[in-house]
């Protein structure tokens, strides 16, 4: 056979026209829903049109911060007396009795929520919240619960959650990214925690920085490397159309790839970013008195102030999903000290990001999402605790989550959700609720079977919806 010859198929679209023509819109739309981001109907009115994830890695204590349990301060040093199970390594560090809270709590707020004294700023906005404290998960190192947090299983490659809501709902900005991720861990499953796995590529995270690396001043420099080119826009565009005719004579010899068109999308991004891209990370051209708001005026929280201020800029430029990833809650040891020097990098920062989003008018429509991807154990690991995915809290503020209310227990030690438990499938099912779609008709067809962010399972908490 002449290696020139078109094949069959090949032959059959190019001649084929006239009853090509006959499906033409179809495909079309098909192909636009594969391989576009332009925002997308949702399945019904959603309350909240966007996400900003404030992710605590390491797995913050639910029991110091928002769960007191009472019982601690009674049984102070005394065994457990309730069944472990499988904990962390199958064996507990130090000498595993139960372990009182180091921090005094405080009712705030009309909802009398307490709070720890870890949190003095985000317990002013309690009656905004709506507090998850019955979350449980299967993840009992920080790799399989990190991955379970943003992507629904413990130990596969699948979407990411931030991908899945891009692919659910488009973007709406065609020159950012549609999900970005700030200086998020490379550790414990790295880039699959935003990685858009098996879906279009262009569903994928685009990282900002690391935990591990880059400092602020380095990116308010670049903070996308290589974004400026020394090429002119003119000599750009050339090389972007050339790059798209080669794509497409592959693809009229062939088939679709879905490949070559995320890696054609990714150039045709980058180059609109360059206009755009500039301006929404130039945060020093906010007033002095947000950027106070933030922290940004201390060098204890200007890291993550400037996260968090990044993160309602890109949010109101359309981003739909922005991560900012906190490090170091893995507190095996010296708890009392090194929580607290954790809480006081975001503490401020978290509070000064509710307060703006609501003075701007954007917290109804923003999802604020905040938790790590497990709690702590009430009994000690030398002068810490271990991990715990029984049983932990998470919080949610605006975007149509229920203000001021509390949702599930843990039992009277704080080990194990006990009332309203929300598995980390509920929890994906309930945040795609409400963006305004329905989990179980989120589905993408792969390797011959449909898939989702929830699996097989997941269920809506209709009690935290406002």
């Amino acid at each position: 056979m002449d290696p020139y010859l078109p094949t069959r198929r090949a032959l059959l679209r190019r001649t084929a026209s006239g009853f090509g023509m006959i499906g033409l819109g179809s495909l079309l739309a098909a192909e636009s829903a594969r391989s576009g981001l332009a925002p997308k109907a949702t399945h019904f009115p959603a309350r909240a049109k966007r996400v900003i994830f404030l992710f605590m890695e390491g797995g913050p204590s639910h029991l110091d911060s928002f769960d007191p349990k009472p019982l601690l301060d009674r049984d102070h040093l005394k065994p457990p007396p309730f069944d472990l199970g499988l904990t962390f390594n199958g064996s507990i560090g130090g000498n595993g009795n139960l372990m009182k809270s180091p921090y005094r709590f405080k009712r705030y707020g009309q909802m009398g929520m307490p709070v720890s004294e870890l949190f003095p700023h985000i317990a002013q906005h309690v009656d905004k919240m709506c507090f998850l404290r019955s979350m449980v998960g299967e993840g009992l190192d920080h790799g399989g619960a990190m991955l379970q947090i943003h992507t629904g299983t413990v130990n596969l490659t699948r979407p990411s959650m931030g991908s899945w809501m891009l692919y659910g709902l488009g973007t709406e900005n065609q020159d950012l990214p549609g999900f970005v991720t700030i200086k998020p861990h490379l550790g414990h499953s790295g880039v699959r925690n935003w990685s858009s796995a098996f879906l279009p590529g262009n569903c994928q995270g685009t990282p900002i920085g690391t935990t591990q690396g880059a400092k602020i001043d380095d990116l308010k420099k670049e903070p996308i490397e290589n974004l400026v080119s020394h090429l002119s826009p003119e000599n750009q565009r050339y090389e972007l159309d050339m790059l798209r005719a080669i794509s497409q004579r592959h693809a009229d010899a062939n088939k679709y790839d879905d490949r070559l068109e995320s890696r054609i999308q990714s150039f045709e991004l980058a180059f609109r970013m360059q206009a755009e891209a500039p301006a929404a990370f130039d945060v020093e051209k906010e007033s002095e008195e947000t950027k106070k708001l933030y922290g940004l005026d201390s060098p204890v929280t200007r890291d993550f102030g400037w996260q968090l201020l990044l993160a309602r800029r890109l949010s109101e430029r359309g981003v739909r999903v922005v991560q900012c990833t906190h490090p170091g809650w893995d507190q095996h040891t010296e708890l009392a000290r090194r929580h607290a020097e954790q809480a006081r990098m975001v503490d401020l920062p978290i509070a000064g990001l509710l307060k703006d989003l609501e003075a701007r008018g954007l917290l109804e429509s923003t999802l604020v999402i905040w938790g790590g991807e497990f709690g702590r154990t009430p009994f000690m690991e030398r002068d810490g605790r271990d991990h715990n995915p029984h049983g932990f809290t998470y919080w949610m503020a605006g975007g149509g989550a229920k203000p001021g209310f509390v949702y599930g227990e843990t039992d009277d030690y704080g080990y194990r959700a006990v009332v309203d438990r929300m598995h980390i499938h509920d929890f994906h099912a309930t945040v795609l609720h409400l963006l305004g779609l329905e989990h179980e008709r989120l589905t993408y067809r792969y390797s011959g079977r449909d898939f989702r962010l929830t699996d097989v399972a997941g269920v809506v908490a209709k009690k935290v919806i406002a």
